[in-house]
């Protein structure tokens, strides 16, 4: 009896946390508001969301391996002893060391293992809290401006926009609309932010490093889903690819999202 008790009274309180967010028209004028649907009092729990992106992070390793025959492509044999020479293995057909690890074009001692799996398992109710939880964040205005997210004071967050945003083909509309609504210094901190990557990855086809900005998320075959991908530091998404991957780059919760408005309706959200 304690025990119900006990949970409806933390129900009651999580429905009392409940609030609302403007939504915004494409030239940003404010045109009504929305409920906040029960997902974003999901509490803040920054250890799964890490757990759970570092987790998506490690099942994309691909296994790697040298060739069974690496470095052992050699006749060979050992001399023995009582030439006042290293015992190693040496070619056949001449005196040159081959094959063991500590000579030059030798096998490798410990080389990586096409077997060894990068995986790293995390609970299903783990993942699911995780997203919950990355989500509740975004509509924390302190966690987002952590992250280094840049927008006009006064907005409220998650960013809604009505459903005309999803008719945004071109690239430059979808950035005059974000001038307009004031998102657009964001855009300019992921464009001028971008480095060249210190360490071994610039020679590897990861020369360069951006910051993430804002991901947009529509309903599915909406045009600004394209139109809004060119923008620097920005990703797109349908309601139903939401993860924790990017809501949380990194690990670091507090991502600046702009919703649509039909696409936010698909999350529980309602008209107040």
């Amino acid at each position: 009896m304690a025990a119900t008790k006990t949970t409806k009274r933390m129900a009651k309180k999580a429905e009392s946390k409940a609030g609302s967010v403007n939504v915004y028209g494409t030239d940003g004028e404010v045109k009504g508001k929305l409920e906040l649907p029960s997902v974003f009092n999901t509490p803040f729990r920054p250890d799964l969301i890490r757990r759970a992106v570092v987790s998506a992070q490690a099942n994309r390793r691909q296994r790697y391996g040298p060739s069974k025959v690496a470095g052992m492509r050699h006749s060979v044999s050992t001399w023995g002893k009582g030439r006042g020479v290293a015992r190693v293995q040496r070619l056949s057909q001449g005196r040159t060391a081959a094959e063991s690890p500590n000579n030059v074009g030798g096998r490798r001692a410990h080389p990586p293992r096409p077997e060894h799996s990068f995986e790293k398992k995390i609970n299903d109710k783990e993942r699911k809290l995780a997203v919950a939880s990355a989500l509740a964040a975004t509509s924390n205005i302190e966690k987002v401006r952590e992250r280094g997210h840049r927008f006009k004071e006064g907005l409220t967050l998650p960013v809604i926009v009505d459903d005309s945003m999803e008719k945004l083909e071109k690239t430059k509309d979808v950035l005059s609309m974000l001038d307009s609504i004031g998102l657009s210094p964001d855009i300019t901190r992921a464009y001028e932010g971008k480095h060249i990557r210190a360490g071994r990855g610039k020679m590897r086809g990861r020369r360069y490093r951006q910051p993430r900005s804002i991901l947009f998320v529509a309903t599915e075959g909406s045009p600004i889903l394209v139109g809004a991908r060119n923008l620097p530091g920005v990703n797109t998404i349908s309601p139903s690819g939401i993860n924790t991957e990017l809501l949380a780059p990194g690990g670091d919760p507090g991502r600046l999202l702009v919703f649509s408005r039909k696409a936010f309706e698909k999350l529980g959200g309602g008209e107040q």
